[in-house]
């Protein structure tokens, strides 16, 4: 599935997560998932499923017993394309001003300030600065 395609409403995140951590799942194995992690009764499970499968985000297999899911969307991607769209939409697309938000916040421990300069380090390296 091409990345930019890729428009998840919060619910198809859960669908998506449940699957990403282990897949192929059969709907009744989501709907034990989802309720124990959600509280969702079977038909906002089955009924977001179905939703997934029409947009292309499901593969569906069938099973032995039933029909097996995997995910369509690699991780990966959906990552990157929230991230992008939040960066855009609360930022207007700066990483600076999204750090600089976190850092004037104080929200930042020592450690992660430690592994944003490695990953700031590890960028300059790849670019060739």
């Amino acid at each position: 599935m091409e990345k930019e395609n890729i428009k998840l409403s919060n619910s198809e995140w859960y669908v998506l997560q449940a699957l990403w951590e282990q897949s192929p799942k059969s709907l009744m194995q989501l709907v034990k998932s989802l309720n124990e992690s959600m509280n969702w009764a079977k038909s906002t499970t089955t009924t977001t499923i179905k939703r997934m499968e029409e947009k292309g985000f499901l593969i569906v297999e069938e099973g032995e017993k039933a029909k097996l899911y995997y995910p369509a969307v690699e991780k990966e991607q959906a990552v990157l394309r929230e991230t992008n769209h939040f960066l855009d939409k609360i930022y207007n697309g700066s990483v600076g001003m999204m750090l600089n938000t976190f850092v004037q916040n104080r929200t930042l421990s020592p450690e992660e300030i430690r592994e944003l300069h490695a990953i700031i380090e590890q960028a300059e390296r790849e670019s060739g600065e």
